[in-house]
């Protein structure tokens, strides 16, 4: 790996976690950079016949795209292999045989042009990827992560300086989506297609409840949101033995408004309790039109300057690992004994309340 650093970093980024390959390339490092060319493939249709994610199909699925994808990027930036400094991959959390054929490729690939490999935590490479928006954040923010599983608030510092602010104690915001698409009968995966279906909603047929708005800290909850949706689901089946059209749009509306006004208002508090005057929104979730349009409204009203990723980027994807690993490329010797963490906590990067 000798003198390979005197020349602009050039990290090559994977990511496998779950069920989309993302492969991108970005140049430069914590003085500055540009994303230089990504590409994603998706899987939602191979495992829409099954209802959710299969494990094993995902991870043959995986070995299948990475290297075409890899090829495909390398000749959009008319770069080589050869150009590379340093190889970065999603290490965890995700799904395990899907996370081992990332870090196989990427560890192989480092070793055999002698240059470093490093692990990426996922919810990492989510929260740092509103830098890659134009104009980036400066630090210091508040971050409202919002990624499948997670939604947490936290205070950012600097990389890998996190402070955690408040958390879901069940369900996710994300989850939430799911679930609730599930019980309205829409198809996988439906967070997207609840938010469709709610724009044609009627806001003023059901309320349902925001958890915790007034709970006085920044914790989330929506598993109760959740069952609110099923006793409203089940009171109009047995009512008109089906839900039309315009009952699962009206539900659909009021839950997104409920999840939109608890974040909304949570994000708000915690910058109010950090004195922060400095937003930034990562993850699936903040891809919701109506998030976007509350938060720009209220981040307006007081001030506040809103960061999101470009929506391209706002779910999984290589560019999110390839600035994060250019951010913590370590440029010293590299021993190649990766490992995946298909249960790593964010709470291990960050410094506890």
């Amino acid at each position: 790996m000798r003198g390979r650093y005197n020349r602009t970093m050039l990290v090559l980024g994977i990511e496998s976690s779950c069920d989309e390959t993302g492969v991108a390339l970005y140049e430069g490092g914590a003085a500055g950079g540009r994303l230089l060319a990504h590409a994603l493939h998706s899987q939602v249709a191979m495992h829409a016949a099954y209802g959710g994610v299969v494990p094993e199909l995902a991870s043959r699925d995986h070995i299948r795209r990475v290297l075409p994808l890899t090829r495909h990027v390398l000749s959009a930036a008319a770069r080589s292999l050869a150009d590379l400094t340093g190889v970065a991959y999603t290490q965890g959390p995700g799904l395990a045989g899907a996370l081992l054929v990332g870090a196989s490729v990427a560890n192989g690939l480092a070793y055999s042009l002698g240059v470093p490999a490093v692990g990426i935590h996922h919810l990492e490479g989510h929260l740092l990827s509103p830098l890659l928006a134009d104009p980036a954040p400066e630090f210091p923010f508040v971050a409202l992560l919002v990624s499948g599983g997670h939604t947490q608030l936290l205070a950012v510092e600097g990389v890998g300086e996190y402070r955690l602010l408040g958390e879901s104690l069940d369900d996710a915001a994300g989850e939430a989506f799911d679930k609730t698409a599930m019980l309205l009968g829409l198809s996988y995966p439906g967070g997207a297609e609840l938010s469709r279906l709610a724009e044609d909603g009627d806001p003023a047929r059901f309320r349902l409840p925001r958890p915790m708005l007034d709970s006085g800290d920044l914790d989330f909850s929506f598993s109760g949101l959740k069952t609110a949706v099923l006793t409203l689901v089940r009171k109009h089946a047995r009512v008109s033995e089906l839900l039309t059209p315009d009952i699962r749009a009206a539900i659909a509306r009021a839950f997104q408004e409920a999840v939109v006004d608890v974040l909304t208002a949570k994000a708000l508090a915690a910058l109010e309790a950090t004195g922060r005057r400095r937003l930034v929104v990562a993850g699936g979730v903040g891809a919701n039109k109506q998030l976007r349009e509350r938060l720009r409204f209220e981040c307006a009203r007081r001030g506040v300057e809103l960061f999101f990723p470009p929506l391209e980027l706002c779910t999984d994807n290589g560019a999110m690992i390839a600035l994060a690993g250019a951010l913590r490329m370590d440029t010293g010797t590299h021993e190649y004994a990766y490992s995946v963490r298909p249960r790593w906590p964010l709470s291990e990067l960050v410094v506890p309340r």
